[in-house]
C-alpha cells in the first residue's frame, strides 16, 4: 500500500511521491522564542517527530529542518519587559526549548536554523522581489510585498484578499499600497536591533524568515512544509506567495497541518486554543512535573495529527492509567518468557497475531493515523494478557507468540517514541514523578515502611495501622505478600 498524506493545498489526501525519491527534505515551522513553550508548541513537535521517524522506517532519505524565530516583534517586547539582551533571551529560551524536547524523548531535527543566521540571504531574497516588481520599498525603510501581484495568492487557505485583515500578524502603515500588502523587510526603530540594507537599517518581517531558512537548507522546492493550522493564513500563504514570485516554481508539494491544543473554560466548554495570549496555557515543563513525558506523547498521538485536542487533567489522567497498563503488559510478558525458556511453538491467534506490522503500516501509510493504530495495539495488550492468563495452549506456543508480539511492538515502539523505555525504568520514573507531587521521595516511604514492619514485629498492631493509614493518606498503597512488603503510588 501507498503511504498517503492528505495535503491542504489540494485540500485531498494524495500518493506521497517525494520530487527525488528516496530523498524527502521536510521543513516545519518552529517556535518563536520569546518565553517557554507550552503544551500546544509541544502538538507540533510531537507530531512531526513521528511523521518523521515513519518516513524513515519507509526508507526515505529525510532531512528535516525546524527553525527557531529569535528575532521578532515579541521578542523585542519580552527582551524591554525583562530588562535583558534579546540575545540572552533567545538563547536561553532555546536551551529551555531544547530541554523541553528532550523531556519528552523527541529526536532532534538534523538542522535547527536560526533566523538572526540568515539575514544576509533574506536581504538578497527581498532585493529579487523588489526587482522584479514583487516588492517595493517605502520612504521610511519598510519593504513591502505587493500581494495583487501574486496570482496564486489564496490558494492554500483558500482565503481572498478581502479577508487579508483577519489574519494574524498584520500590520497596518499608510505608506502600503494595499491593505493585504506585508512586510518584508522592517525599518529600524530606537533600542531595537538592527542590519544595514539597501533601503536603510532594519530587520526582516517574519514570513520572509523561513522562506529563506527552508530553502537554503532544502532547496527551492519543498516536499513537506508543515506546522500548525494555525500557521495556514497569513504566515504559510505568504511564504508561499513570497517563494514562489522568487523562485519560478512551488514552494513545496505536500503541506500538512497539525490539530490545535483546545481548553474547554466557564465561557466555552467545547475548548479554546491554547494560547499565551489568551492565558489558558500550560508549559510543556509544568505539563511533565505532573505526567509522565510518555502520558503527553500517548495523550496527543491518540488524536489524529489533523484534529484538534482536548486538554484535560481528566484527560491526561486517563491516557496515564493507559500508558501504565501497557507497560505492565510488556513487563508481565518478559517476565513470563525468562521464566518459561521459549521452545520451538506456533502462533497462536495467528491471523492476529501476524496481522500487527502490517496493521501498524496501513494505519501509518493512511495519512499517519496514529489514532487508528493505538485502537489496534489495545487489541495486541488484551491478547498477550489472555494468553499469559493461560487457557489450555501449551507452553511453547505462548512462549513463541509472546516473543513475537513483543518484537513487533518494539518495531512500532521506535516509530511512535512511546513504549520504547524499558518497563523498569518507566514505573520507578513514574513512581518518583507521583512522590515528588506529594512532596516525598523513596527513602521517606521506605522509611516509614520499616517504621510499620518494625510495630509488626512488636506487635504494636495499633502503630503498624496508624503508619499503614498515614501512607494510604498520602496515596501509598500497601500490600503484604508471602512475608514481602510492596508499595505503589495510586495515579
Amino acid at each position: 500500500m501507498a503511504l498517503r498524506v492528505y495535503n491542504t493545498l489540494t485540500k485531498k489526501k494524495e500518493d506521497f511521491i517525494p520530487i527525488d525519491p528516496p530523498k524527502v527534505g521536510m521543513y516545519v515551522c518552529g517556535v518563536t522564542v520569546y518565553d517557554l513553550s507550552h503544551i500546544g508548541h509541544a502538538r507540533s513537535t510531537i507530531a512531526f517527530d513521528v511523521i518523521q521517524r515513519y518516513l524513515r522506517y519507509r526508507e526515505f532519505d529525510v532531512t528535516y529542518v525546524r527553525n527557531f524565530t529569535d528575532i521578532d516583534d515579541k521578542i523585542i517586547r519580552r527582551a524591554n519587559e525583562l530588562g535583558c539582551a534579546i540575545d540572552v533571551l533567545t538563547g536561553d529560551n532555546i536551551r529551555a526549548f531544547t530541554h523541553d524536547m528532550q523531556a519528552l524523548g523527541l529526536q532532534t531535527p538534523d538542522l535547527e536554523p536560526r533566523c538572526t543566521d540568515y539575514i544576509e540571504g533574506m536581504i538578497a531574497f527581498i532585493g529579487k522581489l523588489v526587482e522584479d516588481g514583487y516588492a517595493y520599498p517605502t520612504p521610511s525603510g519598510d519593504v513591502y510585498y505587493r500581494v495583487h501581484n501574486f496570482k496564486g495568492y489564496g490558494k492554500l487557505s483558500g482565503k481572498n484578499l478581502d479577508d487579508l485583515e483577519a489574519g494574524a500578524r498584520v500590520e497596518v502603515s499608510e505608506e502600503k499600497e494595499s491593505p493585504g500588502d506585508f512586510a518584508l523587510w522592517k525599518a529600524s526603530k530606537p533600542g531595537e536591533p538592527e542590519w544595514p540594507s539597501p533601503w536603510g537599517a532594519g530587520r526582516p518581517g517574519w514570513h520572509i524568515e523561513c522562506s529563506v531558512m527552508s530553502t537554503h537548507n532544502l532547496g527551492t522546492m519543498l516536499d513537506i512544509h508543515g506546522g500548525g493550522k494555525d500557521l495556514m493564513f497569513p504566515h504559510h500563504e505568504n511564504e508561499i506567495a513570497q517563494s514562489e514570485a522568487h523562485n519560478g516554481q512551488p514552494y513545496a508539494k505536500y503541506w500538512l497541518h497539525n490539530g490545535f491544543v483546545n481548553v474547554p473554560s466557564n465561557d466555552n466548554p467545547d475548548g479554546d486554543k491554547m494560547s499565551k495570549s489568551l492565558g489558558n496555557f500550560y508549559t510543556i515543563r509544568d505539563v511533565l512535573a505532573a505526567y509522565h513525558p510518555q502520558t503527553v506523547k500517548f495523550f496527543m498521538l491518540s488524536t489524529h495529527y489533523r484534529n484538534d485536542v482536548m486538554f484535560t487533567e481528566e484527560g491526561l489522567t486517563k491516557a496515564q492509567g493507559r500508558v501504565s497498563y501497557f507497560y505492565d503488559t510488556i513487563a508481565n510478558a518478559q517476565a513470563w518468557l525468562a521464566a518459561h525458556p521459549a521452545e520451538s511453538g506456533q502462533l497462536l491467534e495467528a491471523e492476529k497475531t501476524e496481522a500487527v506490522l502490517p496493521s501498524f503500516e496501513a494505519a501509518m501509510d493512511d495519512d499517519f493515523n496514529t489514532q487508528r493504530v493505538f485502537g489496534q495495539l489495545s487489541g495486541v495488550f488484551k491478547i498477550m494478557n489472555d494468553l499469559m492468563a493461560g487457557g489450555g495452549q501449551t507452553e511453547a506456543d505462548t512462549a513463541a507468540t509472546l516473543e513475537r508480539l513483543l518484537n513487533d511492538l518494539k518495531v512500532i515502539a521506535g516509530v511512535l517514541g512511546v513504549f520504547d523505555l524499558d518497563p523498569m525504568i518507566f514505573a520507578s520514573e513514574l513512581r518518583a514523578l507521583r512522590l515528588a507531587q506529594i512532596g516525598m521521595a523513596e527513602a521517606d516511604v521506605e522509611a516509614l515502611i520499616a517504621a510499620r514492619q518494625a510495630a509488626r514485629e512488636a506487635k504494636d498492631w495499633a502503630r503498624a495501622d496508624e503508619v499503614r493509614d498515614e501512607l494510604m493518606a498520602k496515596g501509598i498503597l500497601v500490600k503484604d505478600a508471602k512475608g514481602v512488603t510492596t508499595w505503589t503510588v495510586k495515579n
